[in-house]
């Protein structure tokens, strides 16, 4: 059974426990509001404000799952909170696993202070979940993608257009490096695994793989400079900082580029350009 009454006060109340700068915004002038604005809420959580606010009275609709998840990591929730919301709402909250995509307040917070470099969360499998804004620029809006595809890894073995974004020449390392991290993963996870069945799936659609799979290499690590060939701004060659959040499984991965050189410039010309890249 749903409260929504009770779930109006919790949302409230999350609400004004945050500040814009715990959010990644702007705080602005003539702040008079308590912690956030409900339009912000609406802006993190991708609703509308005349839901979200209805949803604060206790007078909106039971909110789906999706758009629970959604709140959960606009108001930067814990699990327990998140699972307290789900309660609230009368949902079952989703299990608590590693493949789990409900990100971390703490990740969120470093992500958001973020905003002048290429950055993003991703899960074991290599799904994007969350980007900067020079990320987005960078490597392309992980929003866009769907499904299996989701994953960098299984789009590098289906979809040719995966790899125009890294120069030919470490394609081959990177083959290894998405194969041999799919053995681990499928090693650790199960074979009645999520990831288990992506491999199996490979497997039939990709002979490259196949071919990988069968040679059983684990421990391919890629290279510590990534290089990267962008539409726009051409050549470029990052160094990749990874926060990593074992309760969660997934890592925040942060490219950054030596002061003075080439590529230090070529990310400033990105950040004014801001076009996308194509991972």
């Amino acid at each position: 059974m749903s409260d929504l009454t009770s779930l109006g006060d919790f949302l409230q109340r999350r609400r004004e426990a945050l500040q814009p700068e715990d959010v990644g915004l702007a705080r602005g002038v003539r702040r008079r509001t308590a912690g956030l604005r409900r339009e912000e809420v609406a802006l993190l959580s991708y609703m509308s404000t005349d839901y979200y606010a209805r949803l604060e009275r206790g007078t909106g609709p039971t909110p789906s799952e999706q758009m629970l998840t959604a709140l959960a990591q606009g108001l930067h929730l814990s699990l327990a909170e998140r699972d307290h919301l789900f309660h609230l709402a009368g949902h079952r909250p989703p299990l608590r696993h590693a493949g789990t995509e409900h990100i971390s307040p703490g990740m969120l917070r470093v992500l958001d202070r973020l905003d002048d470099t290429p950055a993003e969360i991703v899960t074991e499998l290599g799904e994007t979940l969350r980007q900067s804004r020079l990320g987005v620029a960078l490597l392309g809006d992980a929003t866009l993608r769907s499904g299996p595809a989701r994953s960098i890894g299984y789009r590098w073995f289906t979809d040719s257009s995966a790899r125009a974004a890294y120069p030919p020449e470490e394609q081959a390392t990177l083959s290894r490096v998405y194969a041999a991290g799919l053995r681990e993963l499928v090693a650790a996870r199960g074979p009645d695994s999520q990831v288990a069945a992506l491999a199996d799936d490979l497997r039939v659609r990709s002979d490259e793989f196949a071919a990988l799979w069968l040679a059983h290499e684990v421990g391919a690590r890629p290279p510590a400079i990534k290089r990267f060939l962008h539409p726009e701004v051409g050549r470029l060659e990052l160094s990749c900082q990874t926060l990593v959040d074992p309760d969660h499984a997934h890592r925040l991965l942060v490219y950054t580029a030596q002061p003075g050189s080439e590529s230090a410039e070529k990310l400033r010309l990105l950040a004014v350009i801001g076009a996308p890249g194509g991972r």
